[in-house]
């Protein structure tokens, strides 16, 4: 054990395999979630538990936070309520989660105002790249305070890039989903047509890992089509809201962005049609619930 005290608040898919490389690096790692299953996984690897939110700020200067939404991490922070400052001073709030850059500029002033330093540290990765300790982190923030949590954002991650200023890393972070997200749709479409002709998909998936355009998440996603393997390494609801945000970020900009709404819009009807929790791949289905419509030629007549 290095000795140093890290908290880590955010037990979800992704925060468990984190929150245990940390203990594996030989951090003292204090965890604090809602449900007691993600908490008794990570005293069974080494962690300690603390009573609540405050219970980890209590025992750890660094803390680390994987929340799933900007509220999720208000809760914990107390943002809001006279106990937020006496919690964040003299902390430094590691900020892992994918939000909007002009939530984290705002929490970044109200961190810093009240004595404390914070982070961005989005990642770049899904459920396997965190339990292999092989995701890619994007950091933004003060110079001192980036040499500071390097250590910890490293246990986790096979590379970390310095990304400039608040809100840099986010900014980094949806552009690169912006590319995954039309990336996976777009093996998506590529199976759902191969089924559609009557290809072999097992033929077909082994011919795109050989190809050049082949990559780990390609490899992976296609082995779930063929298997129908939807189990979660990124929820489709999840990444909805990543291309929401994405959009954002584009709009603002004045950015084209046509494939990243075309995509937004299926995930959204996999969402409606209830399949929110499958892998982001699952969005196979809403383009098969599109077989039963009649397809529109250029003159507006049915195909």
């Amino acid at each position: 054990m290095n000795g140093r005290t890290v908290g880590f608040i955010g037990l979800g898919i992704m925060g468990v395999p984190m929150a245990t490389n940390l203990v594996r690096a030989g951090f003292d790692v204090v965890v604090w979630a809602r449900t007691a299953g993600p908490v008794d996984e990570l005293i069974a690897a080494g962690a300690r538990s603390a009573p609540d939110a405050a219970g980890v700020f209590e025992a750890a200067e660094t803390v680390v936070l994987m929340m799933r939404d900007e509220a999720g991490s208000d809760a914990v922070l107390s943002r809001g309520a006279d106990g937020f400052g006496e919690r964040v001073a003299d902390h430094t709030v590691v900020q892992m989660g994918t939000f909007s850059p002009e939530y984290s500029v705002r929490l970044a002033a109200e961190v810093e105002a009240s004595g404390g330093r914070y982070v961005e540290a989005p990642v770049s990765g899904s459920r396997i790249p965190a339990e292999n300790a092989t995701l890619v982190g994007l950091l933004a923030g003060p110079a001192e305070a980036l040499g500071h949590v390097a250590p910890v954002v490293e246990s986790m991650c096979a590379q970390t890039f310095r990304c400039g200023d608040i809100p840099a890393a986010l900014t980094m972070k949806l552009v690169v989903n912006t590319f995954l997200i039309t990336m996976v749709t777009g093996l998506a479409e590529t199976f759902h047509v191969a089924e559609c002709v009557g290809a072999d998909t097992a033929v077909l998936r082994d011919v795109l890992a050989a190809s050049p355009m082949a990559s780990a998440v390609s490899r992976g996603k296609a082995d779930k089509v063929v298997d129908q393997d939807f189990s979660p390494q990124a929820a489709i609801a999840d990444v909805l809201k990543n291309a929401h945000l994405a959009e954002g970020v584009a709009r603002a900009a004045g950015a084209s962005h046509p494939l990243l709404i075309a995509s937004r819009a299926l995930y959204e009807e996999a969402v409606v049609a209830g399949n929110g929790q499958l892998d982001m791949i699952g969005v196979v289905t809403a383009l098969s619930d599109h077989r039963a419509a009649p397809h529109r030629a250029p003159d507006g007549g049915a195909e």
